[in-house]
């Protein structure tokens, strides 16, 4: 039981979305074997075509869902040339998930650099040496970049590279849904009015 009192109850009775998110985020840490934190990135390109890929959710507070990305990635690109996303979380121990669309803004440098000092060397090493989305003519290719940028930063800091920092989607909506027999699901969807949120029921 959380502090919400909602596990295996009605979570339809939450009137805050953020204070929900968090409490579901909580269950499924305690529950999913990989990755709790995982989503689908839906985002749009320059032709209208949708995009889908999985990555972590890095940080959640009331300004919003933040993840972060090589920017010259196709991912990258993609929000950059529509400022607008959306994500979904599944957590199938839980038979929950949770929808979150809306646009997007850049971090702060002062919080790309804290995360980034954050992650493990290799992985800061990996955002200078991967060109990422783009053709790769070998797999050598890519081992002797990390090689070379190992080299230039044997000692000291690894500055976070220019191209590479968050995101954050500023939710218009929340939906949140729940598994119950004969597919009879329990959804509500919050959506921003201003500075509140109004919650809807819908059928499942």
């Amino acid at each position: 039981m959380t502090e919400t009192g909602l596990t295996n109850g009605d979570f339809t009775e939450e009137s805050e979305p953020y204070r929900l998110f968090a409490a579901w985020l909580e269950e499924a840490t305690a529950s999913e074997l990989n990755d709790p934190n995982a989503l689908a990135l839906a985002t749009v390109d320059s032709e209208g075509m949708p995009n889908v890929r999985m990555v972590l959710l890095k940080g959640v507070d009331e300004r919003g869902f933040v993840f972060y990305t090589n920017f010259e990635s196709q991912k990258g690109e993609e929000i950059l040339g529509t400022m607008k996303a959306a994500m979904c979380f599944h957590w199938k121990s839980l038979r929950r998930q949770v929808r979150v669309r809306g646009p997007v803004e850049r971090v702060s440098d002062e919080e790309a650099d804290e995360y980034y000092a954050s992650r493990p060397r290799g992985s800061r090493i990996g955002a200078w040496a991967s060109r990422q989305s783009r053709p790769l003519e070998s797999r050598f290719a890519l081992e002797k970049a990390v090689a070379e940028y190992t080299a230039r930063h044997a000692v000291g800091d690894i500055p976070r590279p220019p191209h590479w920092s968050g995101f954050r989607i500023l939710p218009r909506s929340i939906e949140f849904w729940h598994d119950r027999p004969f597919r009879l699901h329990d959804r509500v969807v919050f959506k921003q009015t201003g500075n509140e949120w109004e919650k809807t029921r819908l059928y499942p």
